[in-house]
């Protein structure tokens, strides 16, 4: 029960309600898709402001009892299979080199968000793709691109060099020439949140962009002075208490710094309680998290 329910404290009294209406009033925001399912459990600690977010994450309910295998099958009934009619394996030219990535969606004139994630090191194009791990949570993602006019991206990504920012600034030009009007978010697992600072620190890249996710992501001061955080880009930081590869500790001062220069920043902490290394990307509700930052974007530009 308790990790089936929509945190209250979450959605009011908070600026989510007030954001959530000016996306209403856009016009588009993604609509429900087995929000029961994949809620945030329960609340333990909520600054007053929102934008810290302390959750009760356990392993025992959130991962072996979600799992018909631990960590290698989710049940059923979080997992949809509707997407697959849409995914295809793509190339493309990027900094000089060929790369592949999986494209979930068609590009077009009328597609209203472009999205993507980066793995971390280890990992490669496959993992964005994956729906019966991870607690179903990537086919979640990817029932709300198709079913919201949106396209999904998960490309492999060179870690550990510029290069791989590079590339994947190259990447978004390319489909933006497809989507122009889509709004682009870049979500970011572990190590790959590298790629992810860089992106930010880029103007031409940082400017047009609608979020950033760093989801057990390591630390980059730059991020305080980057493009991205000039220009009001909405930032999440999702992270494990007991994160062993990434301290939380850190992240979390880098999103103090955030608030303490700019005291309205659109910026929110999420730490899940007990949550290992890869905890976020499990428990991570992306639709609230992308309708919160895509309604920020729609009252920036009004």
């Amino acid at each position: 029960m308790q990790g089936n329910f929509r945190i209250l404290g979450y959605l009011v009294g908070s600026a989510l309600a007030v954001t959530l209406s000016v996306a209403q009033a856009a016009g588009f925001e993604l609509k429900p898709y087995k929000d029961e399912l994949f809620a945030y459990p329960r609340l333990l600690e909520q600054s007053k402001d929102g934008a810290f977010l302390r959750l009760d994450y356990q392993i025992q309910r959130d991962l072996r009892d979600r799992d018909e295998i631990p960590e290698r099958r989710v049940e059923g009934r979080y997992v949809s299979s509707r997407p697959s009619w849409y995914v295809r394996e793509r190339s493309a030219v990027l900094a000089g080199n060929k790369r592949k990535h999986i494209r979930v969606g068609a590009p077009d004139a009328d597609t209203k968000l472009l999205l993507l994630y980066l793995h971390g090191k280890g990992g490669n194009r496959k993992q964005g793709n994956a729906d019966w791990t991870f607690g179903g949570n990537f086919n979640r993602l990817k029932n709300l691109m198709v079913r919201n006019r949106g396209v999904y991206l998960s490309p492999d990504v060179k870690l550990e060099s510029s290069r791989g920012t590079q590339e994947i600034r190259e990447l978004i030009a390319q489909y933006r020439e497809e989507a122009p009007q889509a709004k682009v978010i870049v979500a970011c697992g572990s190590m790959g949140s590298q790629v992810c600072y860089g992106l930010a620190d880029q103007a031409g890249v940082a400017g047009p962009l609608s979020g950033l996710m760093f989801l057990g992501g390591a630390t980059d001061r730059r991020l305080s002075t980057s493009e991205a955080y000039k220009t009001g880009v909405p930032i999440v930081f999702g992270h494990g208490s007991a994160d062993r590869v990434y301290s939380w500790e850190k992240q979390y001062q880098l999103f103090e710094v955030l608030t303490g220069k700019k005291k309205q920043y659109p910026v929110r902490f999420l730490l899940f309680e007990t949550g290992s290394h890869g905890t976020p990307i499990r428990m991570i509700d992306w639709r609230d998290e992308i309708n919160w930052m895509l309604s920020i974007s729609s009252k920036a530009r009004q």
